[in-house]
C-alpha cells in the first residue's frame, strides 16, 4: 500500500495560531494606545513651553501680555486637535496662564493628567487623580 505525502496546515493548527496572535493583540493594543496617548500629551508639553517663550517675547516687547495673541491653539499644530491651547491672561497686565485641554479625539480624554497648565512664573500643574507631577510633566 502505498502511503500519500500530505502538506500544509490542519484546521486545528491554524486556529491555534489565530487564538495566540489574538491573545497578544488583546494584551499588546491597550498598551500600545496608553504609549500613544503620552506622546501626544508629550507634544502639548512642549507646545505649552513654545507659547510661554512667545509670550515672554511678546511682553518684553509691549511690556504687558494683555495684547499677546497665540500663534496657534492647539496641539499639534495641524491635523487632528489632541489637545486645545488657550490663554488666559489674569486682571494684570503681568500673568499668564495658558491652559492644554485633551479632547475625545483618539481617547485624549483618557489620560490621567487631565489638563495641562503652565504660568508666568514656570509653574506647571494639571488637574488628573492618581498621577504625580513628575508623570506628568
Amino acid at each position: 500500500m502505498r502511503t500519500r505525502n500530505t502538506r500544509g496546515f490542519t484546521l486545528i493548527e491554524l486556529m491555534i495560531v489565530v487564538a495566540v496572535v489574538g491573545v497578544l493583540a488583546a494584551i499588546a493594543y491597550p498598551s500600545y494606545q496608553a504609549q500613544v496617548r503620552k506622546g501626544r500629551m508629550g507634544q502639548a508639553q512642549a507646545d505649552l513651553l513654545e507659547l510661554a517663550q512667545f509670550m515672554e517675547r511678546c511682553f518684553a516687547a509691549n511690556n504687558s501680555y494683555l495684547g499677546c495673541n497665540l500663534p496657534f491653539t492647539q496641539s499639534p499644530r495641524t491635523g487632528t486637535a489632541y489637545y486645545v491651547i488657550d490663554f488666559n491672561p489674569a486682571t494684570t497686565r503681568t500673568r499668564f496662564r495658558l491652559r492644554a485641554t485633551p479632547q475625545a479625539a483618539g481617547g485624549q480624554n483618557q489620560q490621567p493628567c487631565g489638563v495641562l497648565t503652565l504660568n508666568e512664573a514656570g509653574l506647571k500643574t494639571f488637574s488628573g487623580t492618581g498621577v504625580t507631577a513628575s508623570q506628568c510633566w
